[in-house]
C-alpha cells in the first residue's frame, strides 16, 4: 500500500511539473525592496486571473507574479514615487478602496502603441505593474481595482492630490 501512495504521489510531482512546462516562467527582475515582507502578503493576495484571458502565470522573482501572454507583471518593493507631475489616479475597488497609481507611457506620442506602468502612489512598499501595448489595447486598465485587496497590505502614506492631478 505503502508503494502504491509513493507512486501515487511521484505521479503527481511528475504531472505538476510536466504541466509548468507548457508556459514559461516570465523572466521578472526583482525589485530592489522584494524582501520586504508585505510584499509576500500583496503577491498572496493577487487574484488567480485579472481579466477573462489573463491568467496567472510563472515567475522567476521573489516578491513578483504575472498574468496573460504577453505578460502583465507586477512587482512589489519598487522604489517608492515622490513628488511627480506625471498622472496620477485613483482607482476605487468594488470593496470601496482606493489605491493611487501613476501612470506613464513608454511613448507619450503613441500612446495607443505603448506599452504601460502603474507604479503606486503614497505606498510603502510600492508596487509596480507594467502592462505591455498588447494587452494595454484590450484592457487598458480595467483590472487595476481588482489589485486593490492586495495592494491592500502595504502602508498608505500620502496620497494624489486629485484624480488625474499632479502628485
Amino acid at each position: 500500500m505503502r508503494r502504491a501512495a509513493t507512486a501515487g504521489a511521484s505521479a503527481l510531482v511528475v504531472g505538476v511539473l510536466v504541466g509548468s512546462c507548457a508556459s514559461p516562467a516570465v523572466s521578472v527582475t526583482p525589485a530592489p525592496h522584494a524582501t520586504d515582507p508585505a510584499c509576500a502578503q500583496v503577491v498572496l493576495a493577487t487574484p488567480d486571473e485579472i481579466a477573462d484571458d489573463l491568467s496567472r502565470r510563472a515567475v522567476t522573482a521573489q516578491a513578483a507574479t504575472a498574468w496573460g501572454d504577453p505578460a502583465v507583471v507586477l512587482r512589489c518593493g519598487v522604489e517608492p514615487l515622490g513628488p511627480t507631475t506625471d498622472r496620477c489616479v485613483s482607482v476605487e475597488s468594488a470593496d470601496g478602496s482606493t489605491v493611487d497609481w501613476v501612470v506613464v507611457a513608454s511613448d507619450p506620442d503613441h500612446e495607443d502603441s505603448s506599452d504601460w506602468t502603474f507604479t503606486t502612489y503614497g505606498r510603502v512598499p510600492a508596487v509596480q505593474v507594467t502592462v505591455p501595448a498588447e494587452i494595454a489595447r484590450t484592457h487598458p486598465s480595467s483590472f487595476l481595482d481588482r489589485l486593490a485587496p492586495a495592494i491592500g497590505h502595504t502602508t498608505k502614506e500620502r496620497e494624489c492630490l486629485g484624480l488625474d492631478e499632479t502628485s
